[in-house]
């Protein structure tokens, strides 16, 4: 099992945390993105670099993403994709997509699109709590000791 990190939009406290779980748990952590990232030197963080587009990075990691994997993301379709393939989805707020409300956040996101492609103002999210990086860090810990568990 590993741990697949749609990095372009991913904030850095959030791979600082990803970064130092890797390394403790020796767990294989991949950030993929269309741009070059700095990442410490490690055995366990990897970073793949994909062309630049619409997508190419949420289709890379639906395409490697096995059942099991723990995939980081905000974006909604992704999680969604990677759900289907067994894989589970962790938002970088510390909320964990589940199958049975995947389709209602995606719902909500095409709403919330096309508003925007409206003309409508709808903001863009608050900034990252420290009670969200604490339940992102409580998930991933969840995960980690799960994939303790299965070994």
């Amino acid at each position: 099992m590993v741990i697949w990190v749609d990095a372009d939009a991913c904030p850095k406290v959030i791979k600082e945390i990803l970064f130092r779980a890797a390394q403790r748990e020796s767990v294989t952590t991949t950030l993929v993105a269309n741009q070059s990232l700095a990442v410490p030197p490690s055995p366990f963080i990897r970073t793949l670099r994909v062309s630049a587009g619409f997508d190419v990075a949420d289709n890379e990691i639906v395409r490697r993403v096995s059942a099991g994997d723990l995939v980081v993301t905000g974006d909604i379709p992704l999680a969604a994709d990677v759900l289907e393939k067994g894989a589970i989805a962790l938002n970088p707020r510390g909320e964990l997509y589940r199958p049975e409300t995947i389709r209602e956040k995606l719902t909500l996101r095409d709403f919330m699109d096309t508003l925007r492609g409206s003309g409508i103002q709808t903001g863009g999210p608050p900034p990252l709590s420290q009670r969200e990086r604490q339940e992102f860090a409580r998930e991933l810990d969840r995960w980690l000791a799960q994939l303790k568990t299965n070994q």
